[in-house]
């Protein structure tokens, strides 16, 4: 018995049926190749290129020399929650009071805690594929069982009030979904979601999880709706956000829930015991970030719409991928089954874990595998990245595929 074997047995078996997650799998396997001298591309973590804004780093320093520096309350300031209340009713019409915010350590936190509060053994989440890379194993981890809903390119990845349907069963306690859709880049209109909606209102022991982490990097095309706009839905759904994506604030860890009281209070029970309260530097400086007009981080909006169209350019110049024109978030999903089956350079690509890998090591390109999204008939692309090194990748990228 390996040394290894025998630690695995000594953990638990919760945490040995845990994935790593796979963008930060990638990330790490991109910097060891790095650290070997080779010059890799990274398109595979979700994380703007773009410094937070110098207005929410100004109100950081502030807080620094006024001296924040003690623990914070377990669900966040009060003058950071009625930031939250004041900009869930600008941005969305949604009206919470403070006893239904809480502030975590990132909308992963957030997620994770709703997950644990609300599920039992054995309760089924349905996740329309393809689906954030961690939604699967926070569910699991909570002894929830994920239930995966298949969607097409051709239907631009989203659910249909069919497919719900056809998934719900009598174990069904949660519906978890994010619009715009990481990885997809898809966005459910308001007309779409009402339609969920009607099949939710025959099945009232479901609870929703609205992820809306991209709200903000939206193209246009469809405007952005959250499921608890509806007065049918408003006590059955928790609306989930934060600040990475759109103010550039990965690192500050912050994400919050707009939710019916019970399940606020819940989290911050349990949260009282996981982490308590999230950073305090990060906690005023995001009271900043809510207050300002989202019309401030407008240009890092613009640069992704710029960045979207050159990138579908490019890849739909390769044949082989098949791409839909994401509405939001800074991602493209192609799908790349036509090669599957193909021997490149001495590799046999039989899915897309084996395509991203291939990606890797012959194009030096970091790429994430849609297998770890529910649906193994893509990759994801990030085009946060500058125009140099999305050009220079998609080149790469051509140059593997044609030997």
């Amino acid at each position: 018995m390996t040394s290894s074997t025998t630690t695995t047995q000594k953990l638990s078996e919760r945490i040995n049926n845990v994935t790593p997650s796979a963008t930060l799998e990638m990330a790490a396997k991109a910097r060891e190749l790095r650290a070997e001298g080779k010059d890799i591309i990274g398109l595979s973590l979700g994380e703007p290129d773009f410094n937070t804004p110098d207005y929410i780093k100004n109100a950081a320093i502030q807080a620094v020399n006024d001296d924040y520096n003690s623990y914070t309350p377990v669900d966040g300031y009060v003058a950071l929650k009625d930031a939250i209340i004041t900009k869930f009713k600008r941005d969305n019409d949604l009206v919470y009071d403070r006893s239904q915010i809480v502030v975590s350590t990132g909308a992963k936190q957030s997620l994770y805690n709703v997950a644990q509060v609300v599920l039992d053994k054995g309760d089924e989440v349905i996740l329309p594929c393809p689906y954030w890379v961690s939604y699967s194993d926070i569910v699991k981890l909570a002894d929830g069982v994920p239930v995966e809903v298949s969607t097409t390119l051709e239907n631009d990845f989203k659910m249909t009030p069919e497919q719900l349907e056809t998934a719900i069963t009598p174990r069904t306690k949660m519906l978890w979904y994010s619009s715009p859709c990481n990885p997809s880049g898809s966005i459910y209109s308001k007309d779409e979601l009402r339609a969920l909606a009607n099949v939710l209102q025959k099945h009232p022991q479901i609870v929703v999880v609205s992820d809306e982490i991209y709200e903000h990097i939206n193209y246009g095309v469809t405007a952005h709706a959250s499921m608890a706009q509806f007065e049918d839905m408003y006590d059955r759904t928790v609306t989930v956000n934060g600040v990475a994506k759109a103010f550039a604030m990965t690192g500050w860890r912050i994400g919050y829930i707009g939710a019916p009281s019970y399940i606020a209070r819940a989290s911050n029970k349990l949260q009282g015991q996981v982490t308590s309260g999230a950073n305090c530097i990060a906690q005023r400086a995001v009271i900043t970030a809510l207050t300002e007009s989202p019309s401030r981080v407008q240009y890092m909006v613009d640069e992704f719409k710029e960045r979207r169209k050159l990138i579908l350019g490019l890849l739909n110049s390769i044949e082989g991928f098949r791409c839909n024109e994401p509405e939001g978030a800074f991602y493209v999903y192609p799908d790349v089954t036509a090669y599957f089956g193909k021997t490149l350079n001495g590799v046999t690509i039989n899915n897309a874990s084996d395509f991203a890998m291939y990606l890797l090591e012959h194009a030096n390109v970091a790429t994430v595998t849609g297998d770890a999204f529910g649906n193994g008939n893509c990759i994801r692309i990030s085009y946060a990245a500058s125009e140099k090194e999305i050009r220079e990748a998609i080149a790469r990228i051509q140059g593997a595929l044609e030997q």
